[in-house]
């Protein structure tokens, strides 16, 4: 999100790089100067406005006077890092006490030696401002591609309702008192399955500066519902790997969203994709191409008996396809390719009926067909079921007939490291 005036521009002015060894004692400042240009997101999470959710989580309750510590993965090396919070669905200014950064450990532990304190704008302390983001300093600690990083966020006050990402699927860990720069993992005696106000995570150096990051947009299916815990099984998760694996690194960046739709906006699923797109996708530091891989909440809420997006509109294929025309105009305005997938079988599935299955092969067709998307991944015919095209493969079908389990992710990879392979993209 580049929407970072409390601590970022064009170009950043003289930084105060704070560094601690022993987090304790800390080692003097060094000057520098790093370029936006010289950014390149590692990490992402769509923020989200606080709802209750599909499982317990802290956001309606924020924090006071506690702890928040989550472990996230990168996908990109570097030498130093900053990251980025987002209070974008707080009526009110959060103020952030103190805030670290180390390699993850086990758990809620970190290595030792490796704890950074975060400034911003030179301070160890700041204010998340109402309805916005802030970008901390960088600060010196050197990454690996797929290594994880704990950010730990101290709140000495009461925050309100918190934003946050949802559906994680990676514990944090929440602990009373200031243990920002705790080593063990004693203190964190409380887990949920969210991110809180962490948007993302930039960094510098290593491969130097370029514009191939990958964004994967979309709902549940890019979110990595059906994957396992804590275990970077999501689809985007794959893809970096399989990247990686094929010589052709690049940082892939999430920016699912459970539930999310591409005509409407829900309290519970985030804003409608275009008016999130340009946050979540466009703005992320080095973008060069997107994955788009969305509509079936758009057809399945209406078919669902769920209660939790009600009344649902009926949408016909037409409206869905003016949809996805829009997103592709967003990001070939940046300069940015898109990629389209097809929507996957889901027969059998509570958002299945005769409208959904109508459209969503209307919808597919297009995709396929229409050439408006710069490349296409037919996830629609790799996912099926031998002899049964409306239906998820058994062997990728976490169980709702509607999302892929850990296997069925890593296909959906495969076939898209296929694609970006294959054409400059």
């Amino acid at each position: 999100m580049n929407r970072f005036a409390l601590a970022t521009g064009t170009a950043l002015t003289t930084l105060t790089l704070a560094l601690t060894t022993s987090v304790a004692a800390a080692v003097p400042p060094q000057a520098g100067v790093v370029r936006q240009a010289d950014w390149r997101a590692a990490w992402t999470a769509a923020p989200q406005r606080a709802s209750t959710g599909f499982e317990p989580n802290w956001s309606e309750e924020g924090f006071s006077g506690q702890s928040v510590r989550q472990v996230v993965r990168l996908t990109t090396a570097g030498s130093s890092l900053r990251i980025r919070l987002s209070n974008d669905y707080g009526p009110s200014a959060v103020h952030l006490t103190a805030a670290t950064v180390a390699h993850a450990g086990q758990g809620a532990s970190v290595r030792p030696g490796s704890v950074r304190r975060l400034t911003f704008d030179g301070a160890s302390s700041a204010d998340l401002p109402a309805h916005g983001s802030l970008a901390s300093d960088p600060v010196p600690l050197r990454v690996q591609p797929f290594q994880s990083v704990a950010v730990t966020l101290y709140f000495a006050g009461t925050t309100g309702p918190a934003t946050f990402h949802s559906q994680a699927y990676a514990t944090s860990y929440r602990a009373q008192g200031d243990h920002a720069a705790d080593t063990a993992a004693t203190a964190f005696a409380q887990a949920t399955h969210s991110w809180y106000y962490l948007s993302g995570i930039d960094v510098t150096g290593g491969q130097g500066a370029k514009r191939n990051a990958v964004v994967t947009f979309g709902d549940s299916i890019t979110d990595g519902f059906g994957s396992t815990n804590d275990a970077n099984g999501r689809y985007p998760d794959e893809l970096a790997e399989q990247l990686a694996a094929k010589g052709r690194a690049r940082p892939v960046l999430n920016a699912g969203i459970g539930g999310n739709l591409v005509l409407n906006d829900s309290a519970w699923y985030g804003d409608h994709s275009a008016a999130r797109f340009r946050r979540d996708v466009l703005d992320q530091p080095g973008v060069g191409t997107v994955v788009v891989l969305q509509g079936v909440n758009d057809l399945g809420f209406s078919e669902s008996d769920t209660p939790t997006y009600k009344p649902a509109p009926v949408v016909s294929a037409q409206e869905l396809i003016a949809g996805h025309r829009r997103l592709i105009r967003l990001a070939h305005a940046q300069g940015v390719k898109v990629v389209g997938a097809t929507l996957l079988p889901f027969k059998g599935s509570d958002h299945w009926g005769e409208h959904a299955a109508t459209v969503s092969d209307a919808v597919n067709q297009w995709i396929r067909t229409s050439g408006e998307y710069d490349a296409v991944v037919d996830l629609d015919r790799a996912m099926a079921a031998p002899g049964q095209a409306d239906v998820l493969n058994p062997a990728y079908d976490s169980g709702d007939h509607l999302h892929p389990n850990d296997a069925g992710y890593t296909v959906m990879a495969r076939h898209i490291a296929d694609e970006l392979t294959s054409k400059v993209m």
